[in-house]
């Protein structure tokens, strides 16, 4: 049987449920850690599992310039080179190779491109991206597409998201059926609500074990995000795991949930915690600042984390100021711990059936910084009958 998920729960639209992989179990809604170039940054794996993370992201991109897809695979495979036992999903590489703007060149087939790392040109096809990602002995492959820029018009969009089509077709055809393994579409089309009905569609013809929502936290910001998931979500298949790529903040979290989404990655926890950004119950701290100096309290006296049950805020500002390691490493534990116990939370809650209140409450904590804004609630899915592709213009 190739990878599944299990619904066990709803509270409104948001969902709980469990992934079914080769390596094990997951449960849903869930955070899964970036572990870019096979580790999490400043993390062993067995402190990723002591956070609660039971399933990681890997590159793609990265991973095939270094050490490179091969080497991986007579090493065993991602799971056997970085100690992780669980299961692990690989992004297609498309997002990274999009991003080099002037080192690649897109045609029909693919994208060929310089590496940033020593210049080297490489090419990437959906037939490629496929095998690399078997090459890492991924859970989760996903397809290879264009990750559409933001802002973008209509004209540029539509283009962008057919030839994604097109690419999830080829991808599809190229993926190694394997008991507890799957491919996910990913869904593009910008902003607009017609091109995202239209992709939807066409990958649910392919038929995938899994959907991604791609495209978004590119730029357009929390408000437009949510208003394009109000209205992809209710058109994503209900019997399969859903995936919002590259997201996100505590709060895209909670108001991503609370519209249907069951799987996230983000680079925010790790990243924050190696440039001294402390996510809290109780808000974003800057542990850089000089009102830590002596605080002798908890980083989060609600959180169960080395750094929070060994260690005071001042000697964590003091690692920072003395440009030691041990700082980013305790901080990006701790944050990486924190979305965990998010994450918990908020499947507790949707079995519970207190979704509502339960976020309400976690976020009336947040006092400082940026997740002091409360996501806006999803918008009830309009009773419309949703367009066919067939009804749309044919893929070109």
């Amino acid at each position: 049987m190739t990878l599944s998920w299990r619904h066990e729960a709803c509270c409104g639209t948001a969902r709980a449920g469990t992934l079914l992989t080769a390596h094990g179990e997951v449960q849903t809604p869930v955070f899964m850690p970036v572990g870019t170039a096979g580790t999490v940054k400043a993390m062993t794996a067995d402190a990723v599992r002591s956070t609660g993370a039971r399933m990681v992201l890997g590159n793609t991109y990265h991973l095939m310039l270094r050490p490179g897809a091969e080497r991986v695979g007579r090493l065993g495979g991602l799971h056997k080179m970085m100690d992780w036992h669980g299961p692990i999903l690989t992004d297609s590489g498309g997002y990274q190779v999009m991003s080099l703007n002037e080192l690649r060149k897109l045609d029909e087939d693919g994208v060929t491109f310089r590496s940033h790392v020593d210049g080297s040109y490489h090419r990437l096809t959906p037939e490629r991206s496929i095998e690399i990602q078997h090459l890492l002995d991924a859970d989760v492959t996903m397809c290879f597409d264009e990750c559409t820029s933001y802002p973008a018009t209509h004209e540029v969009a539509a283009k962008s998201m057919r030839l994604s089509m097109r690419w999830a077709k080829r991808s599809r055809d190229a993926f190694v059926q394997r008991e507890g393994y799957g491919l996910f579409g990913i869904v593009q089309g910008s902003t607009f609500e017609d091109l995202r009905a239209e992709s939807v569609q066409a990958l649910t013809d392919i038929g995938f074990e899994g959907y991604a929502i791609g495209g978004l936290a590119v730029g357009e910001g929390q408000e437009e995000m949510f208003r394009t998931l109000d209205f992809t979500m209710p058109l994503m298949p209900k019997d399969k795991p859903r995936y919002l790529m590259g997201v996100g903040t505590p709060s895209d979290l909670i108001g991503a949930v609370a519209r249907g989404v069951d799987m996230f990655d983000c680079v925010i926890p790790t990243r924050s915690g190696r440039t001294a950004r402390a996510y809290t119950s109780t808000g974003v701290l800057n542990m850089n600042n000089a009102r830590h100096a002596e605080d002798l309290s908890p980083l989060d006296p609600e959180c169960d984390c080395p750094a929070c049950t060994k260690h005071s805020r001042a000697y964590i500002h003091h690692l920072f100021k003395a440009g030691e390691m041990l700082g980013p490493m305790l901080l990006t534990w701790h944050n990486i711990r924190y979305y965990q116990h998010l994450m918990a939370q908020l499947r507790e809650a949707i079995i519970a059936g207190t979704y509502a209140e339960t976020t309400a409450a976690i976020m009336a904590k947040w006092v400082e910084g940026p997740q002091a804004q409360a996501p806006a609630a999803p918008k009830p899915p309009r009773v419309k009958k949703t367009p066919h592709l067939a009804d749309k213009e044919a893929p070109v």
